[in-house]
C-alpha cells in the first residue's frame, strides 16, 4: 500500500481495491519478499478493479514445474517485464555475490551484450531506466550504504528464480560444487559466472572452460587456476570478459584473439600492461583495470579505440596516457586519468574535445604547474558531466594531521588554488568529490556569491582538506544538495555562522527567509580533529529535512542550540570519539542515537522519541533520563563491572550488553545477585562476555514474562565470579584509606576470606 499510494486520490482508490489486495496478499503465503514484489508489480498497473483482478486470476499462481523454494509472485512480476528488462534481470542474477558490481559496470555489460537498442547517445540512459525499473519492482534492492542506488543486491530467492529461468543458456557456479566440471563438459552455455574462494585448492582449472566455444559472457570472481600457456583463443564469440581478483598474466598475449570483445574488466588482478595490439580490437566499448596496482603501461595503439565509452585506470600505477587521447570522443566515463604536464604523455588539454563525458575522475592534480592546462580541459563546456572527482595526493597522516615531511609551501598552495579555480564544473553537476586539496581557500565557485555552477549539486564529498580554515559558505544556497561528507580537515577549528547564514545575508525581508540547506538529508563530519566550536544560533533556520548526522573524531564541546531547535526531522545521530562533550539533551525528533568513545559524556536527557540507543565506552555517563519511548538499549564496555545506576530509571524493551565476565556472572545469578533490580524489569536481555578474540563465549539470555533465564556460566564459576565482584566492589569503597579494612565484608567461606587477605597484601598502596 505504501508503495502504491503517491497522492490522496490514490489512497481513496486503494480503499476501493482493499478486498482484492488482501486476496493477492493471501496468495503470497505470508512471505514478505513476495508481498514486496507484488507491491512493485501493482505500482506499474492502473488502480482499477479490472487490472488488479487480472493479477489475482493470473495462471502463473498455479503453474507447476518450478522448484518448491521458488516463488510464484516473482514469476508473475518477471512475466510482466518488457522483453529487454527480462534480459537485464536474468543477467543481473549471474553476478557473483562476493564482488561489488556498480550501476555503471552493470549497464556497460548490458550494452556490450546488445540488450539495449537505441541511438548511441541514449544507451546509458536507457540502461539506467531498466535498472530503476528493477528497483521499483523490488526485484533488486539498493544497498543503503551507497548513494544514488549505485549498488544493488538481489534476494537469494529472486536470484534462484532468475537462474532457474535462464538455466539452458547461463550457468552460475561455485568452484566448490562437485559436478561443475561435468556440467561444463556436457553443455555449452552463452553466459558463465564463476565464484571461487581464495585458496588454490578450491580454484577451477582454466582448461575446464575450453569446451565453451559459444560463450558470449564470462564473469569470474576469485581464484581460478590459470597456467602458462592457457589462452583465450577457445572463446571466439566472447563479448564480455570480467575477471576479479585473479592471476591473469598468462592471458595477456591472447587478448587480441577476442575479435568481438566489447567489455574487458580485469579488476584487482596482476596484469601489468595491455598488449601492443589492443588498438586492433575495434569493438571495445568498456575497459576497467581498477585496482590493478602492477599495471604500469598503456600502449600507444590504445588511442585508436574510437568506440570506447568507459575507461578506468583508478588504483593503477600508470604514469601517464599516450598523446592522442583526445581522439576518444565517445567516452562517457573516465576514471583515474593521471594529470601530467610534459613528456610523452597527454596533458589535461587533451580532455577538451571529450564533450560526451558524464563521469570524470582526475588524479595527481598537484603535478599541474600551469593553470592554463586546466583551463584547456574545458570542464565548464562538458554539459553532460554529472560526476566529477578532483584528486591530489594527500599530505595528511593517519592521525589526520599534516605530515611534517610533506609540508607545503605557500607557492604550491597558490598554484593549486589557481588550478582548481580553472576546473570549474558545468551547471548540471550532481556529484562532486575533492580529495587531498591543500590550498588555503577553496575555489570561488564553491563560495557564497559564486556558487552558481553548483546549482544542480546533490552530493558533496571533501576528503583530506589539509589547509583550509573554513568550510565553503556557498553550500547553504544550493537547492538540491542532499548529502555532505567531510573527511579530515585539521585546519578547521570553528564552523562559523556564515556556513549557514550566507543564505540570509542578502534577503530584503526577514519574513522571506528560506531555511538554509533546504533539502540536505545526510551530513557526515569526520576526522575534523581540531574542530572545537559550531556556531549556530537557535533562531537561525537551517537543515529542515536533515535526517542523519554523523560527528566523528573532533573536540566539539557542545552541540549548537540551532541543531536541536531547527533540525526537526533529525532522527539518527551518531557521535564517535568526540573530546569534551559533556551532555546531550533536548532533541525532540531523535529516534536512533549511537555513541562511541565519548569519554567525557555525563548526561543524556529529554529525547522523547528515542527508540534505539547504542552506548560504547562512555565511562562517565551517569544520567540517562527523559527517554520514555526507548525500545532497545545496547551497552558495550568490556571493563564494565556493574550495570549503570540509571538502568533503574528507564524501561527499554530490549537490553543488549557486552561487558566483563565479572558482571556477566553477577547477572547470571538472577535474584540472588546484586544487579537483579537494575535489569529484572526489562522484557528481554542478552548479555555477553568475550575472550581475547572478541568472540561471545559467555552469555546470559533473560526474558521477564514468562520468566526464563539461560546461561552457559556454570554454578561453580558463578560463585567464583560473585566473589571476585564482591572483592572488587569493597576495594573500591576502601581505596581512599591507607590501611585496608575487611571487617565489613561478608565472605561465603573461610577459603574466600583467606584469598581476600592474600589479595590485599599484594595490592600496592
Amino acid at each position: 500500500c505504501l508503495q502504491i499510494i503517491s497522492s490522496e486520490n490514490d489512497g481513496r482508490d486503494i480503499d476501493m481495491l482493499k478486498d482484492i489486495g488482501l486476496q493477492i496478499i493471501a496468495k503470497c503465503d505470508g512471505l514478505p519478499l513476495a508481498v514486496k514484489v507484488m507491491g512493485g508489480l501493482l505500482c506499474q498497473k492502473d488502480k482499477n478493479r479490472h487490472e488488479w483482478e487480472m493479477v489475482l486470476a493470473d495462471s502463473v499462481w498455479s503453474i507447476s514445474g518450478m522448484p518448491e523454494e521458488l516463488n510464484h509472485a516473482v514469476y508473475l512480476s518477471y512475466e510482466d517485464l518488457p522483453s529487454t528488462a527480462k534480459q537485464c534481470f536474468l543477467h543481473f542474477s549471474l553476478l557473483p555475490k562476493t564482488a561489488k558490481f556498480f550501476c555503471n559496470e552493470i549497464i556497460g555489460m548490458w550494452i556490450s551484450e546488445g540488450f539495449l537498442h537505441g541511438t548511441s547517445d541514449d544507451l546509458e540512459e536507457l540502461g539506467r531506466k531498466y535498472y530503476k525499473e528493477l528497483i521499483l519492482r523490488n526485484l533488486i534492492e539498493p544497498n543503503i550504504e551507497y548513494i544514488d542506488q549505485n549498488l544493488c543486491n538481489m534476494h537469494d530467492v529472486v536470484r534462484s528464480f532468475a537462474q532457474f529461468v535462464a538455466r539452458d543458456e547461463a550457468l552460475a557456479a561455485h568452484s566448490g560444487e562437485t559436478n561443475i566440471v561435468s556440467r561444463l563438459s556436457a553443455h555449452e552455455f552463452l553466459r558463465l559466472s564463476l565464484e571461487s574462494k581464495a585458496s588454490e585448492s578450491d580454484g577451477l582449472d582454466w582448461s575446464s572452460l575450453q569446451a565453451q566455444k559459444t560463450l558470449r559472457a564470462l564473469i569470474s570472481v576469485g581464484y581460478i587456476n590459470i597456467k602458462p600457456g592457457d589462452s583465450l583463443v577457445h572463446f571466439p564469440c566472447l563479448r564480455t570478459l570480467c575477471i576479479y581478483s585473479a592471476h591473469v598474466v598468462a592471458l595477456h598475449e591472447s587478448l587480441h584473439e577476442l575479435k568481438h570483445l566489447r567489455y574487458l574488466s580485469l579488476i584487482n588482478t596482476d596484469i601489468s600492461s595491455l598488449p601492443d595490439s589492443i588498438g586492433k580490437m575495434k569493438f571495445l566499448q568498456y575497459i576497467s583495470l581498477h585496482g590493478c596496482e602492477q599495471f604500469v603501461k598503456v600502449p600507444h595503439s590504445f588511442v585508436k579505440l574510437g568506440l570506447l565509452r568507459y575507461l578506468s585506470f583508478s588504483g593503477t600505477s600508470i604514469e601517464g596516457i599516450p598523446k592522442g587521447f583526445h581522439a576518444l570522443t565517445n567516452l562517457r566515463v573516465l576514471t583515474g586519468f593521471p594529470a601530467q604536464v610534459d613528456g610523452d604523455w597527454c596533458s589535461l588539454e587533451e580532455l577538451g574535445p571529450l564533450s560526451q563525458l558524464k563521469h570524470l575522475e582526475l588524479d595527481g592534480l598537484e603535478n599541474i604547474t600551469a593553470s592554463s592546462s586546466a583551463t584547456k580541459a574545458k570542464l565548464g563546456n562538458k554539459v553532460q558531466l554529472t560526476i566529477l572527482f578532483l584528486n591530489c595526493g594527500s599530505i595528511l597522516g593517519d592521525d589526520g594531521l599534516i605530515k611534517e615531511e610533506d609540508g607545503v609551501s605557500e607557492e604550491k598552495q597558490q598554484r593549486i588554488e589557481k588550478v582548481f579555480e580553472e576546473l570549474c564544473p558545468p551547471h548540471r553537476l550532481e556529484t562532486l568529490v575533492i580529495k587531498g586539496y591543500f590550498g588555503q581557500r577553496l575555489p570561488l565557485w564553491m563560495m557564497s556569491s559564486s556558487a552558481v555552477p553548483l546549482k544542480s549539486l546533490r552530493n558533496l564529498f571533501i576528503t583530506d582538506l589539509a589547509c583550509c580554515t573554513q568550510l565553503p559558505d556557498g553550500l547553504s544556497q544550493l537547492p538540491f544538495l542532499e548529502f555532505i561528507q567531510i573527511n579530515h580537515a585539521p585546519a578547521i577549528k570553528r564552523i562559523r555562522p556564515e556556513f549557514i547564514q550566507s543564505y540570509h545575508q542578502h534577503s530584503p525581508c526577514p519574513s522571506q527567509m528560506v531555511a538554509a540547506f533546504p533539502r540536505l538529508h545526510v551530513m557526515n563530519l569526520i576526522g575534523m580533529v581540531e574542530w572545537e566550536e559550531w556556531e549556530w544560533e537557535e533562531q537561525v533556520q537551517a537543515f529542515p529535512v536533515l535526517q542523519q548526522l554523523m560527528l566523528e573524531q573532533c573536540k566539539l564541546k557542545c552541540l549548537p542550540p540551532g541543531l536541536a531547535s531547527q533540525a526537526r526531522a533529525l532522527n539518527s545521530l551518531s557521535i564517535t570519539s568526540v573530546q569534551g562533550l559533556v551532555s546531550l539533551e533536548n532533541f525532540p525528533s531523535l529516534v536512533e542515537l549511537d555513541l562511541d568513545e565519548i569519554l567525557d559524556l555525563e548526561r543524556i536527557t529529554n529525547l522523547p522519541r528515542l527508540q534505539k540507543l547504542t552506548i560504547e565506552d562512555c565511562p562517565k555517563l551517569k544520567t540517562l533520563e527523559g527517554v520514555p519511548a526507548l525500545q532497545r538499549l545496547i551497552l558495550t564496555d568490556e571493563d564494565m563491572k556493574t550495570l549503570p545506576e540509571y538502568m533503574g530509571g528507564i524501561n527499554p524493551r530490549h537490553l543488549e550488553l557486552y561487558c566483563s565476565l565479572a558482571l556477566l556472572t553477577s547477572i547470571a545469578a538472577a535474584q540472588s545477585g546484586p544487579e537483579w533490580d537494575k535489569f529484572s524489569h526489562v522484557k528481554h536481555v542478552k548479555a555477553y562476555a568475550s575472550e581475547g578474540d572478541n568472540t561471545k563465549k559467555w552469555f546470559v539470555l533473560y526474558t521477564a514474562d514468562p520468566y526464563n533465564l539461560e546461561t552457559n556460566v556454570s554454578r561453580s564459576f558463578m560463585s567464583r565470579g560473585n566473589f571476585t565482584l564482591l572483592v572488587h566492589l569493597n576495594l573500591s569503597i576502601y581505596s581512599g584509606y591507607l590501611n585496608y579494612s575487611v571487617c565489613n565484608v561478608h565472605f561465603v567461606s573461610m577459603l574466600e576470606f583467606a584469598y581476600c587477605q592474600l589479595f590485599l597484601l599484594n595490592r600496592p598502596f
